[in-house]
């Protein structure tokens, strides 16, 4: 019976039941026949025959038991023989399990990561149901909604369930003398229910009470509960003091929550609208998440927003100008700048993994070359084509078993490795990456993995067993003609791993290139010993404009008077943090035909520009004392002036707010080089700074140039505004040089060009090793030939000259296809390249002269060998 049909027949009682009743039956017609040829009746010689057979049931079962131990001791015998077999050739086996351990360790690590942020749904029940609504502008695609435009929008919509908003990124948390800044955010009151998030302490919000009207209530995170109260029961119906008001607790967020926007935000309150920011409608700072109605598409939703959109523009077309409507699925906008990368990433290792196959591929047909014999010998000995394949299907599967333990192994520490990776921030806005570690869905993969590596490695000796090369096999004496099928399959397996290395190797260059280029792009100011500070005042206690300005005055003399400090300014936003915090204006003397102007609006104080040693261009910078009771200025930046005053000096020029009201006009009495303000890979936009005096706030950043390492500074930057008054908050100690290190574009570009970087090298690893293998063996199998040569008079450089040439071929097909292939691929990733073009020559050819002469040296040693042989050993060798 043959191992198909036993297997089949192991997981088919049925069929057996039938193969063997049919055996049975055979038998006593036989027995029949003889008992009637001797005389019996009919009846005789069947009741004969049943008698001397036995008990049918039990002869059935013994032969069941029987088959299966045939089949469980044959398959016990394939797995020793192939155990003696990768025992005996400890090379082979050492190097295919380790290269495929590499390709399988590097291809789950990264699918682990694709798998939380791609494929595992959000942790909300009917997650594919939540969408991210926003306004949307020329500028901006996905602009913040202002508080009245979401009142309306949540009023007319016709499609979703529910929906909310939130803001905010903190609070001024007081306990007794001390404040501490904490991350919080403000919610309107159904925010949770439309998440579909329960607290497991105390509620959620009643409806309504995000009105101005309403008792002040907060919810707090699961961790602010076991750290700021002990994990207490009655932690429900507290009060808590944040930024001068009272809150009420009702409320304890699950432990497992998140919300990739604000994962750190340790109190949630209800909104509370009220002062003029969100009172106006022409304010925008709340973004919208919704749930959508059973049944309804994300197209329809913006279908319906967008409709809404255009009837506030025709209601309120001062302020809801030019401003349309945004809705997409809330998991695109979560892992929106992530996917590439990790597609390009999962890319790169299944490149890395195609090569491990093909290397483990080459050594299993070298090796059945050299098993050719072995193979002759068993099938003249009886063994059938069916039970060779067993044989080898048992081999392989041993093989891809070994390397996938060891692959998973390898995996489960390059996870810690890449999470090591990833910075606190980071981490902050891609919760779902958090404790990343080997499961069942990884297992699974490498399980898959495991299974298609099996197959290839069963298929590839397989190939060689045809019965003629058995019996060719038999009949050689010796080693020195090559097998046809290594001859044609070899080399073209060597090129389709340069091939996949030049690709490698290419976008590693490029996106090297472009992360070099990133950090290099020309910022307009100095950004080395920079120290950096938010700080939070307390409205209640600075209710005036002068309160304010008087303290902010205090906090940069005390400040730039502390050992080691050169000079210290403030600024409500930092620089290479992002286009954002924008003004809409309109110029006195132009005409105004109602679109709007928008600019970035900073405000900054006197100090500001020389503190960041950023380039005057015109004009002069801000003075201290020109405060709200002196003439409205602006400094502008270089790109303001040459998009709205071409040609024209725009100093003395006058601009204001829409309306022109007196109070928004200012003067422009500077222009500066253009400072980046936008993340490292954005615009440039036209950008206004306002003296901090004029316009003073309650959150903003102190910026300080030092004289020494900035990090030194850092720790008495907060003791000092302590002193000055305890009740300010001071929260993200920090410097523009680390700012700008870990900002997300330039840590996404990082770790892209890293990894890609690594599985290169490993690529040209194994690709270089791959081509030494078949020169090698292309070498051993014509010693003959070479001899011959040799003693014909061949020179030993003629020798070297064949076998490089041999190589070069090689490696010349390998580049070329390589070349080709890396463009396509360069140009698929080309939104991850900054400042770099996909088809980037100087990068082709540096890529193109690393792999051909790592290549032609890996082939140096087996042609020296070649150029060694001794003619006469040779011959007498055959």
């Amino acid at each position: 019976m043959s191992i198909f049909r036993r297997l089949s027949n192991l997981f088919s009682r049925s069929s057996l039941d039938r193969d063997i009743d049919s055996e049975i039956q055979t038998h006593l017609e036989m027995k029949i026949d003889a008992n009637l040829e001797a005389g019996m009746s009919p009846e005789e010689a069947r009741r004969d025959a049943l008698l001397r057979f036995g008990n049918i049931t039990v002869m059935k079962e013994r032969v069941v038991g029987e088959d299966a131990a045939l089949l469980l001791a044959s398959i016990w015998a394939d797995v020793k023989y192939a155990c003696r077999q990768l025992r005996r050739n400890p090379g082979f086996t050492i190097s295919a399990v380790a290269v495929l351990a590499v390709g399988i360790g590097a291809s789950v690590a990264i699918f682990a990561f694709v798998d939380a942020a791609l494929i595992k749904p959000l942790p909300y029940p009917d997650p594919t149901r939540l969408v991210d609504v926003t306004e949307s502008l020329s500028l901006f695609p996905r602009a913040n909604l202002s508080y009245l435009d979401y009142l309306d929008w949540k009023r007319f919509n016709k499609v979703f369930e529910s929906m909310d908003v939130y803001t905010g990124s903190g609070y001024m948390l007081s306990k007794g003398d001390a404040t501490e800044l904490v991350p919080g955010v403000r919610v309107t009151d159904g925010f949770f229910h439309t998440l579909g998030v329960k607290p497991v302490v105390g509620r959620d919000f009643y409806s309504g009470e995000d009105l101005p009207s309403a008792p002040k209530a907060v919810i707090i995170s699961y961790n602010t509960w076991q750290n700021r109260f002990s994990g207490s029961t009655d932690v429900i119906g507290r009060a808590v003091n944040l930024s001068g008001e009272p809150y009420t607790i009702v409320g304890v967020l699950p432990s497992g929550f998140q919300f990739a926007r604000r994962n750190n935000a340790e109190f949630w309150t209800s909104m509370h609208a009220s002062g003029n920011c969100d009172l106006r409608r022409s304010c925008h700072n709340l973004v919208g998440v919704a749930r959508l109605k059973t049944g309804v598409t994300v197209a329809a939703a913006l279908a319906d927003m967008t409709a809404i959109a255009a009837q506030l523009e025709r209601q309120y077309p001062d302020s809801n100008r030019g401003q349309g409507a945004t809705v997409s699925l809330f998991s695109e906008v979560i892992v929106g700048e992530i996917r590439p990368i990790l597609l390009t990433l999962l890319a790169g290792a299944g490149l890395l993994l195609l090569i491990a196959c093909v290397n483990v591929a080459s050594l299993l047909l070298v090796r059945s070359e050299s098993r050719r014999r072995e193979i002759a010998v068993r099938g003249a000995l009886g063994a059938s084509r069916t039970r060779l394949i067993r044989q080898f299907i048992t081999e392989g599967l041993l093989l891809a078993i070994i390397g996938s333990v060891l692959g998973g192994a390898a995996a489960a520490g390059a996870m810690r490795l890449l999470m090591a990776l990833l910075s606190k921030d980071m981490l902050l806005r891609m919760p779902y990456l958090d404790g990343i570690s080997f499961n069942l869905h990884d297992l699974a993969f490498a399980t898959g993995i495991g299974a298609l590596a099996t197959i290839v490695f069963s298929l590839t000796p397989f190939l060689r067993l045809s019965t003629n090369q058995m019996r060719d096999g038999l009949s050689e004496g010796n080693r020195s003609s090559a097998g046809v099928l290594w001859r044609r399959l070899g080399p073209n397996l060597v090129v389709v791993e340069l091939a996949i290395a030049m690709v490698l190797l290419v976008g590693a260059g490029l996106l090297g290139k472009s992360f070099y280029r990133l950090l290099h792009v020309e910022l307009g100011f100095q950004p080395d010993h920079l120290a950096t500070l938010q700080v939070a005042v307390p409205n209640l206690t600075y209710t005036s404009d002068q309160q304010a300005v008087a303290l902010g005055r205090q906090i940069v003399g005390k400040i730039s008077a502390l050992p080691g400090a050169k000079s210290a300014a403030l600024t409500s936003l930092l620089p290479v943090s992002g286009n954002g915090n924008t003004d809409w204006i309109r110029f006195v003397g132009r005409p105004y035909d109602g679109k709007h102007i928008e600019i970035n609006d900073r405000d900054v104080s006197a100090d500001y520009f020389k503190t960041l040693q950023a380039k005057l261009l015109r004009g002069r910078y801000f003075t201290d004392d020109e405060d709200d009771s002196k003439l409205h200025v602006a400094i502008i930046n270089q790109a303001f002036a040459k998009k709205y005053f071409p040609g024209e000096d725009p100093i003395g020029k006058t601009y204001g707010n829409t309306d022109l009201s007196t109070k928004s006009l200012r003067q422009i009495i500077g222009v500066v080089d253009d400072v980046k303000e936008s993340s490292l890979d954005g615009e440039t936009w036209p950008t206004e700074y306002l003296p901090f005096n004029q316009s003073p706030d309650s959150y903003y950043n102190l910026i300080v140039r030092t004289s020494q390492d900035e990090r030194t500074l850092l720790p008495a930057m907060a003791a000092t505004i302590h002193k000055i008054d305890p009740g300010v908050g001071t929260i993200g100690e920090g410097t523009i040089a680390g700012t700008i290190a870990d900002s997300p574009t330039a840590a996404l570009h990082r770790s892209s060009a890293w990894l890609v970087a690594g599985f290169a090298i490993l690529a040209l690893l194994l690709s270089v090793v791959g081509l030494y293998g078949v020169i090698a063996y292309s070498v051993s199998q014509r010693t003959r030939e070479i001899g011959v040569r040799m003693a014909l008079g061949a020179q030993r450089v003629g020798v070297y000259w064949m076998i490089l040439k041999e190589a070069g071929w090689l490696v010349g097909a390998g580049i070329l296809a390589g070349l080709f292939c890396s463009v396509g691929a360069a140009t698929l990733m080309r939104k991850l390249l900054f400042g770099t073009e996909s088809w980037d020559a100087p990068t082709l050819l540096v890529v193109a002269l690393v792999l051909a002469a790592s290549a032609l040296m890996a082939s140096f040693i087996p042609a020296r060998r070649a150029a060694s042989v001794n003619p006469v050993e040779a011959l007498r060798a055959e």
